[in-house]
């Protein structure tokens, strides 16, 4: 079975592989295709492509944007985005900055519950990361020996019930969408469950989200059940949604969770992938026919 993975993280965000790395990997898993969706950058994105060219695995370049809907954290990953947009760039250094002013607030609350770590000692720790997030504040409070894992950090500092945490600037579902559609690229919500929503309110904010231009919705999902899988494939018929899917994969920062298969039971059928491409073939021809006429 030729299988894909459209959700990963390299060192350009939060995951403990480069992108060189991550692509090797990939060739050693078997896998034919996967999207790296690094959080609020593209900056790892060139030498993924590189390390592409000489595994073999098919690199579909891809980002993942925070959004807020109704007090609601919904993540949108767009794949097949340009790497050169100016507008995504634009819109991803403005979130770049506004990620950098949320960890020093976060740091200084830290400081007051005597947990000593510098802004600075983050950037240090983390050169290659363009940005920088709680997972990697976590990582530092471990390896000083504030905490006993990274799980430890969120529950007792960096959990959004915490005195530490500062709450993150995110964009809006549908202007992330648009941008990700003016870009040529596919938009889909991720994780939809960890959303943590009746199964009606999942329903009426995927609808929500197909109404203001989402084409597709990640079904398969290594936390997910049989019984959730089989929640979202009836989900995405019903309201018109294309599948996508993937393992969420961050190398060693989730050391249980393994490219391609999750925990184990993840499958994404090469099918998705060429269902994607199809529907962005016709995304492209209905933009050319708007222009000529």
């Amino acid at each position: 079975m030729r299988i894909v993975d459209f959700h990963t993280h390299s060192t350009a965000s939060d995951g403990s592989f480069t992108p060189t790395e991550l692509m090797k990997y990939a060739a050693e898993k078997g896998l034919d295709a996967i999207a790296l969706t690094d959080h609020d950058t593209l900056s790892g994105l060139p030498e993924a492509r590189a390390a592409a060219e000489r595994t073999g695995v098919r690199l579909i370049s891809g980002a993942e944007f925070s959004t807020t809907y109704e007090n609601i954290s919904l993540h949108i990953v767009g794949l097949f985005l340009p790497e050169d947009s100016p507008e995504i760039l634009s819109k991803l250094e403005y979130m770049q900055k506004k990620r950098i002013e949320r960890n020093k607030k976060m740091l200084e609350n830290l400081q007051k519950e005597g947990v000593e770590i510098t802004f600075e000692e983050l950037r240090e720790r983390f050169p290659d990361s363009s940005i920088t997030s709680r997972a990697h504040i976590a990582r530092i409070m471990k390896e000083k020996g504030y905490v006993g894992s990274n799980t430890e950090a969120f529950e007792r500092y960096l959990g959004d019930r915490c005195k530490s945490y500062v709450k993150k600037e995110s964009l809006n579902p549908e202007e992330t969408i648009a941008l990700i559609k003016n870009a040529g690229g596919v938009s889909v919500w991720a994780h939809p469950l960890h959303c943590k929503l009746s199964k009606e309110n999942t329903a009426k904010t995927a609808a929500y989200l197909k109404n203001v231009g989402l084409d597709a919705i990640e079904a398969y999902y290594p936390t997910y059940t049989s019984a959730d899988t089989r929640f979202m494939l009836g989900l995405a018929e019903s309201i018109g949604l294309a599948l996508s899917g993937g393992s969420d994969f961050h190398g060693s920062n989730e050391p249980k969770l393994e490219l391609g298969t999750g925990y184990g039971d993840l499958r994404v059928p090469y099918e998705v992938l060429e269902k994607l491409e199809e529907l962005r073939g016709e995304m492209i021809c209905r933009e050319e026919k708007t222009i000529s006429s």
